[in-house]
């Protein structure tokens, strides 16, 4: 396992720990949603810019990080 994923780990735990319940219903915007779709299709046909890689990238850890947080979640909630 390297820092950076062991890093995501111990952050979706402790965001898991805070309401495992309202963690479990959280959802981006529609606004942060339709960006995130027209970023993957801009990157599909025409390719994107230095700054719109990044952008995605940066959705992309947070979608990620967010997963990892709402597994924990689950099993604490299981678990109760």
């Amino acid at each position: 396992m390297t820092a950076t994923s062991l890093g995501y780990e111990e952050v979706a735990e402790f965001i898991a720990s805070l309401d495992p319940a309202k963690l479990l219903d959280l959802r981006p915007s529609t606004a942060v949603q339709e960006r995130v779709e027209y970023l993957i299709e801009k990157k599909k046909d025409s390719g994107l810019t230095a700054d719109e890689q990044y952008e995605l990238d940066r959705y992309l850890a947070l979608e990620h990080l967010i997963a990892l947080a709402k597994v924990r979640a689950r099993i604490r909630l299981n678990a109760a």
